[in-house]
Order: C-alpha cells, then structure tokens, then sequence
C-alpha cells in the first residue's frame, strides 16, 4: 500500500488543485484517477489563467469562439466548461462506483458576485444546468452573502463546495448553511440522498499571515519574543484542528441522525491552500499533519508530487487538540486577534480571486488577438 492509499484508508481524499485542457486530452488525468492518485478535482480563476495564459492549448477551441464575435467572458465560460464536462466525464466511473462520496469537479461561481446572494444563487444554477453533470460541484464563497446563497443551492439539489473559510465561527455557520439547505428541500419534498457538500477551509495563508505578525513581536526583542517565536508555524494546523472538532460534533446527534437517515451525506472538510509557502517548513507539513476521516485535501501538482515521494500518512487530526487549544490561547495572549486575521483573509481572498478573473478575461482576450492573428 503507498502513501496515498494509506491516506485514502484513513478516511481522506485526495483531490487535484489544478486542471488543465492538454492534461484532459492526452490521458494524464485519466492515468491519475485509474493510479487513485487522485479522488476528485478542484479549479478556479487561476488555474484557469495559468493554462490559458501560459500555452496554446486552447486555440483550437478558443478561435472559433472568437470568430463568431462571442465577449471574453462568454468565451472563457465555454473553455472552462468544456473542460470541466471532460473531467467530470473522466471521474463519472469512480463516482459511480463510491456511490457519490467521491469523483467530484468544482467550478467556481463568477468572483464578481462574492458579496452578492441573488447573483451567485442564479450563476450556481445556470452552471449547473450548462455543465450537467450529477459529480459537478459549484463553489460559492463563504461570505456573509455567500451563506444564504450556499442554502438555497443545496436546498436546490445542487452540489455545492464553500470556499475561502478561515475561521472557525464562520466555519459555524457554513455546516448551519448547509443544514439549513437540506432541511428545506426534504421540507418541499425532495429527496437529499444525492446532493454532496465539502467546506473548504483554507491553511498555509494563515500561516503565512500570522507569522508575519509574529516576526514583527520577535524583532521587537521584548519579553514576548520567545513565546511568539514559539508559536511560528503552530497556528494554521490548531485552528484545523479545532474546527474539525467542532464538524465532528455537528455531524452527530438527533438533528444530524435525521438527515442521514434520509440519505443526507455529511458535508466533508476539505483542506484548501496546502502548498508550504514558508520553505523552513516541511514541504507536505499540511498534508502530512492534517489526516482524519471525513476530509479531503485539495493538494497541488508540486505538493503531491512531493507527498507521494516522502509523505506520511498517519492519523493527526484529531490528536494534540489540548496542545492545539493551547496554542491559539497563548496567540491572544500575545494580543493578536484571529477575527481580525481571518476577516482580513477572507477579504484579500474574495479580492485576489476577483483579480484574477479579471486577469483571466484579459488573458483570453490577448489570446484570441494572438491566435486569430497567426491564423
């Protein structure tokens, strides 16, 4: 057994954080599925960018689309769903055969709409019905706006993934989001043995937030340095930690029991952001350390690349939860707020993903220039 059937016996998935057109035609996502390197993929606008940018992978599609006068936006929805029917297609076998637990592609909703419940509640459902796939999942983020629109999508029989959560109050009210949305369609008399949630909560970028912090209070050289040296590295996995026991005890007990039995599936945690942005870090620090049942981890090319190679795959979610707590009281100790982190981090994340949208429609625009023009 390798490493990576190791981690899928304990209870975890391992989906792709990358997708990539050359990669859907020339069999190497297939390779990967039918290895089981991989159980699910997850995309977004920079993703999107990056294989469109950086290659002519899609001209062949991209210069018809332009001749017929489509906007650039029009024309990246049509590449990216393309792309995503082609993998949802690909992970179609691996779907049927767990039964919907596993074989799921994410798309995300436009970012523009971030703070906007009506707007990502009627993009949700026009993805849905445009890529028609039953192992789609549509990524809406969890904002204050988000949360509404995450109920009414569930609650619409549509497989929704949660994205950018960083603290553990908001993750709360996504798991609430989330009941709340299968409540209501058994209440209008739809079947939920079908609809599939995961929360994707976000790791290396609080890290890499918080330690920014604490390097500030360690060249202070004041009598807390130590204590905040300490702490560098420790927070991203405490907090994890904490909030996958606060999803153990929400999936659990009489309000939950009801649901499971009328086929509702609990909404997994998915471990997002999990590329080491610190190098004096282990490369796989937020694989290795994050392994529980009902999880999935979300890991890019390089990362896996590098968990297959030295990665350990043991239990580690739910233990050091005492030492866990224990770390993220001595960070309030040191005066450093882990609301005004996350709400600055959900901020900068409901930004960059907007950013790079817009990057990525100027970039199928130059494209279409560029191709249409070696024609």
């Amino acid at each position: 057994m390798n490493v990576v059937e190791k981690l899928h016996s304990l209870g975890q998935s391992i989906w792709y954080d990358n997708i990539e057109h050359r990669t859907l035609i020339n069999g190497e996502l297939k390779a990967m599925i039918s290895r089981g390197d991989i159980r699910g993929v997850t995309s977004n606008p920079s993703i999107f960018n990056n294989a469109i940018a950086k290659s002519n992978d899609y001209d062949e599609m991209l210069i018809p689309l332009a001749q017929q006068g489509l906007t650039k936006i029009e024309i990246y929805e049509a590449l990216a769903v393309a792309d995503i029917q082609a993998a949802c297609d690909l992970f179609r076998p691996l779907y049927d055969q767990t039964k919907g637990a596993d074989g799921y592609v994410s798309l995300e909703v436009n970012p523009y709409l971030a703070r906007d419940t009506d707007g990502t509640c009627q993009e949700a459902a026009r993805l849905w019905a445009w890529v028609d796939r039953p192992n789609l999942m549509i990524k809406i983020p969890a904002t204050v706006e988000g949360l509404p629109a995450v109920t009414r999508t569930i609650a619409a029989g549509i497989n929704v993934n949660v994205t950018l959560i960083f603290s553990i109050e908001r993750y709360k009210a996504v798991m609430e989001a989330y009941l709340q949305g299968l409540e209501q369609r058994l209440d209008a008399g739809h079947s939920i043995d079908s609809i599939a949630s995961v929360a994707s909560f976000f790791i290396s970028r609080i890290d890499s937030e918080i330690d920014n912090r604490l390097s500030a209070i360690v060249n202070a050289g004041n009598n807390t340095a130590e204590q905040a040296k300490d702490l560098q590295g420790k927070i991203a996995v405490a907090n994890a930690k904490l909030a996958y026991a606060v999803h153990k005890q929400v999936f659990q007990g009489e309000r939950w029991n009801k649901l499971h039995d009328q086929g509702g599936s609990i909404q997994r945690a998915l471990w997002a952001s999990t590329s080491t942005k610190n190098a004096a870090y282990p490369d796989t620090k937020y694989v290795d350390e994050l392994i529980g049942p009902d999880t999935v981890n979300t890991i890019p090319p390089k990362t896996l690349d590098n968990f297959r190679d030295h990665g350990t795959a043991v239990l580690t979610l739910s233990t050091g939860l005492t030492a866990a707590q224990r770390v993220m009281d001595d960070l309030a100790d040191l005066e450093i707020s882990m609301s005004e982190v996350t709400q600055k981090l959900e901020d900068k994340g409901v930004q960059s993903f907007a950013d790079a949208f817009t990057a990525l429609l100027d970039s199928v625009e130059k494209r279409c220039v560029t191709a249409t023009k070696e024609l």
